[in-house]
């Protein structure tokens, strides 16, 4: 019992139940999951799956290294929710612009993309999304209280991020199994579709926002 203690904090639970029901609310990361992995199965995206697992376990170091200084970089989360935004409309716009062919599910002439890009617009589509870290920042400091430790603060952090790897991957999975794929077969372009709109709905969701409050942050 003395080592939990040790390794957990008190509201660890809380703060495990409150991660979790968060991960269940879709956003940028899962409908981005949901248009590579209709088409390319897990091989095709479980890069995707690794680079935002790491871009949430960035952002959850950067709270444990500095929760309060954060709080003061307001400029910083501007620039770089508008940037997401960017991100997000350019994303939208590949998977909108998908060829209406069906699937192929005999996978030997199937071209994935490559690891690397993979991992990099997984890392991107966590990194450049600024709720990620004040969510995070949240559950960190608010949630497990002063009195936490490194070391807990180290543990919850790597369970955290295991979670969104594991749920990632769960999901992507499902996504792969043939009983699924030949469902999809000669409608996963309509799904990468709908997922890219979407997420040109989310960025232009975010400028609208920021042009709104423009004015009011220059002529307080």
């Amino acid at each position: 019992m003395e080592l939990l203690s040790t390794l957990f904090p008190s509201a660890f639970l809380a703060l495990a139940l409150a991660h979790f029901v968060a991960l269940l609310s879709p956003g940028p990361d899962f409908f981005l999951l949901i248009g590579f992995a209709a088409r390319h199965r897990l091989r095709g995206s479980a890069g995707l799956c690794v680079g935002i697992a790491a871009g949430n376990g960035l952002y959850i170091l950067l709270v444990i290294l500095g929760s309060h200084a954060l709080r003061q970089f307001t400029l910083l989360f501007t620039l770089i929710e508008l940037l997401g935004a960017l991100y997000l409309l350019w994303l939208g716009w590949l998977l909108v612009r998908s060829p209406a062919r069906p699937l192929r599910l005999s996978g030997t002439a199937q071209r994935y993309p490559s690891w690397r890009r993979q991992l990099l617009l997984g890392l991107g589509s966590a990194l450049l999304n600024p709720k990620n870290a004040l969510f995070y920042l949240a559950l960190m400091t608010a949630l497990l209280g002063p009195d936490v430790t490194l070391v807990q603060q180290s543990v919850s952090g790597i369970w955290m991020v295991m979670v969104v790897l594991t749920w990632d991957l769960a999901l992507v999975s499902c996504l792969a199994l043939p009983a699924v794929q030949a469902r999809l077969c000669n409608n996963v372009w309509k799904i990468e579709r709908t997922a890219g709109a979407i997420l040109l709905l989310f960025g232009a969701g975010i400028i609208v926002r920021f042009l709104h409050l423009l004015p009011a942050s220059l002529y307080p």
